[in-house]
């Protein structure tokens, strides 16, 4: 049985306001000797939550900083 559209929306919805972390450790061995080690974290939430648990700030300020200057340099367009 599939599940109805609302319940996959809410879900989301959820989700991208509160935010979810997994965490995983993988070791690739072979004959009992470790070859790779991979840490492996993946954050999925909403930009806004991202920003509050101090993920994305160096993004947000480059961003930030890109309009603005996309934004000074369409006001200094003369027509």
């Amino acid at each position: 049985m599939e599940p109805e559209r609302d319940e996959v929306v809410d879900l989301l919805d959820r989700i991208l306001e509160k935010g979810v972390v997994l965490n995983s450790d993988l070791i690739i061995t072979l004959a009992d000797i470790p070859l790779i080690g991979i840490d492996l974290r993946l954050a999925i939430a909403g930009i806004d939550k991202m920003i509050d648990y101090g993920l994305f700030e160096d993004w947000d300020a480059a961003h930030r900083a890109i309009e603005d200057d996309d934004d000074n340099d369409l006001a200094n367009i003369e027509i």
